[in-house]
């Protein structure tokens, strides 16, 4: 029983909502198409999901209900929004495409990764700089639907790459971590 407690704490349960209201954010970047996605409705929606980032964690310690299902599925959350905002705003015209492809590229590379040590019984335990990629992450999207900054576009350009440079360094310390964890525990399993 206690196994299904973890599965729906109520830090999972927040983070389960962030999946679901996921496409409601989608469709109102789409529908703000005539204005390059930018929706105080969107920017409001994302500042709410990217809130429930933050107190899901807080949750899982607090309540001591901190659990493997939760420690995918927040990850999970987390590329499922950014990713598919992301799209929504290279759909739209608002952002390019290459480095929205790179970012997608990464989140893919990195959760197939971690599945793969997961099905091993390890973990590639997060860095603090994988909270920046996703706080920086964030800013940028929030901001490139943010109607203030509609016209801003070198500005929301640079915001856009910079995050793209936090999303690739953390994922290339993600590799090198987990090659340093293989080569250590391979010759203990081996």
């Amino acid at each position: 029983m206690k196994h299904v407690r973890t599965v729906v704490s109520p830090a999972n349960l927040v983070t389960l909502a962030r999946l679901l209201l996921a496409p409601v954010l989608f469709g109102l970047v789409l529908d703000a198409r005539d204005v390059d996605g930018a929706t105080w409705a969107g920017f409001v929606l994302g500042v709410v999901l990217a809130s429930t980032d933050y107190f899901d964690g807080i949750l899982a310690r607090r309540r001591g209900t901190v659990s493997r299902w939760g420690a995918f599925l927040d990850p999970l959350a987390d590329k499922v929004v950014v990713i598919g905002v992301a799209i929504c705003l290279a759909m739209v015209g608002r952002y390019h495409w290459v480095p929205v492809a790179l970012l997608a590229l990464r989140e893919g590379v990195i959760t197939l990764y971690r599945l793969w040590f997961a099905r091993r019984g390890l973990a590639v335990p997060a860095r603090k700089s994988a909270k920046w990629k996703t706080i920086v992450q964030g800013t940028a999207l929030l901001l490139a639907v943010l109607p203030p900054l509609r016209d801003a576009d070198l500005l929301i350009g640079v915001l856009l790459w910079l995050a793209v440079a936090f999303t690739l360094v953390s994922g290339a310390q993600y590799l090198l971590d987990g090659s340093r964890a293989t080569s250590t525990t391979g010759t203990r399993s081996a």
